[in-house]
């Protein structure tokens, strides 16, 4: 006789447990990896050595708690030892640990995987932003905001407002000790993660509202400007067990100096943009250039402000995701306004004069785009996509340059009064 009873592992009182679950990972304590060069007969072998790393949490010793999902195991190893030198790719100070060597202050929940990632995309980002206070928030390995100021709760604040509906449950990262000021807007929400250098006294009994919320301390955050320009061996694995290594991403443009005019030539014919950006355009543009190197691609940001407006990510065509930042843009303003207002998200408004009040408003402002800075991370093919952007009243656009038809993109900008410069180089980010 066949049981009605359901089948253990698709009982409803289990699915979240999966996700409270620790993971026995079968991963070994140490790893290397080898680079052998054969020349001459002879063999040249460089070797870098990994530890596996782990936290003890009530008196317990365990690594990653899982991997992408419940039920991949994963671990979370350190450089140790080994000298590298590759190309442009020279490792030959082990120790230099950042994401790969937390200490956690308030453990919550044994870390995952994506917990370490989403706090080192955040880290890739605030490595070029050490002179002001910055906040980064990411989910999910994107940012969902990101902005600097004169105060750390100002940044945090801008940052959480600049999409407050994915911000919750992310994980957030600041630059600057945590003062009290900071860490009372922070738990007004959920996160799920809060990496900083230091916290000021009291800060720690704030966060310990949320008993699963992982506190991160990286001691030597100030060194994070040190990391500006150097590369790394990145692996990538394939469904067959195949690697491909390549050297990891560095922006060349890091300087508002290094910016290159907007210009190309097009049957014998040349172009170029007639309106230079403005200082606190270019500082906006470098802003939303080194922001972008953090998301993944095809990408188009706006920021206005030092802050983000919107952002668009993994988009398969250019003018898509230009499409998408924009009305994440009308759609994160919408919430925002309803929340500052009304204390209710957009979706909560019930009263149709409320929600009209709202509407109005992003409306005139276009969802916060105008006066904005258009950023992407690859070329525009035609002028289509920068058009979503000048048409909501951006006033300058940093792209790589390098299409063949650059010139439609110059003339769209010309055509506007909008200034546009170009990098030289892609931002692409798998």
């Amino acid at each position: 006789m066949e049981s009605d009873r359901t089948p253990e592992r698709a009982r409803p009182a289990d699915l979240k447990s999966a996700y409270r679950r620790i993971m026995d990972d079968h991963f070994p304590g140490r790893m290397e990896i080898s680079f052998i060069e054969t020349a001459g007969g002879g063999e040249r072998r460089q070797t870098l050595v990994y530890e596996k790393a782990a936290w003890v949490i009530e008196e317990e010793e365990k690594g990653l708690r899982y991997g992408e999902n419940p039920g991949q195991e994963a671990a979370l190893y350190r450089l140790v030892n080994g000298n590298l030198v590759l190309g442009q790719v020279t490792t030959i100070s082990p120790g230099r640990w950042l994401a790969s060597d937390v200490e956690l202050v308030q453990s919550g929940k044994h870390p995952g995987k994506i917990n370490i990632t989403d706090a080192d995309n955040a880290l890739n980002i605030l490595r070029y932003f050490t002179a002001t206070p910055c906040a980064v928030i990411v989910k999910h390995n994107n940012p969902c905001g990101a902005a600097r100021a004169e105060t750390l709760a100002d940044a945090y604040h801008r940052a959480h407002m600049a999409d407050r509906l994915a911000a919750f449950g992310g994980a957030i990262a600041l630059n600057r000790e945590v003062d009290r000021q900071t860490a009372e807007l922070i738990v007004e929400t959920y996160a799920e993660v809060v990496v900083a250098p230091e916290f000021a006294p009291g800060v720690m009994d704030l966060f310990s509202r949320w008993k699963n919320l992982r506190v991160m301390r990286i001691a030597r955050m100030d060194r994070l400007e040190s990391f500006i320009g150097a590369q790394y061996v990145d692996f990538k694995s394939l469904i067959d067990g195949g690697i491909v290594a390549q050297t990891s991403y560095v922006p060349r443009t890091t300087r508002i100096e290094e910016f290159l005019p907007a210009a190309a030539t097009w049957k014998g014919q040349s172009y170029a943009v007639k309106r230079a950006p403005t200082r606190h355009e270019l500082d906006d543009l470098l802003f939303g250039w080194l922001v972008e190197s953090g998301v993944t691609s095809n990408s188009v940001i706006y920021v206005k402000d030092g802050a983000t407006v919107g952002i668009g990510t993994g988009e398969q065509d250019r003018v898509g995701v230009a499409e998408i930042a924009r009305d994440k843009a009308y759609r994160k303003l919408a919430d925002r306004l309803a929340w500052e207002t009304f204390k209710v998200p957009y979706s909560g408004l019930e009263k149709p004069e409320a929600r009209s009040e709202v509407d109005r408003e992003v409306t005139r402002q276009k969802g916060g785009l105008a006066g904005s800075c258009m950023v992407s991370d690859g070329f525009f093919p035609f002028r289509d996509g920068v058009e979503v952007g000048i048409r909501e009243g951006v006033t300058a656009i940093v792209q790589p340059g390098g299409s063949e038809r650059d010139f439609e993109s110059i003339e769209a900008c010309n055509e506007s009064g909008v200034a546009m410069v170009f990098t030289g180089q892609r931002s692409f980010k798998h």
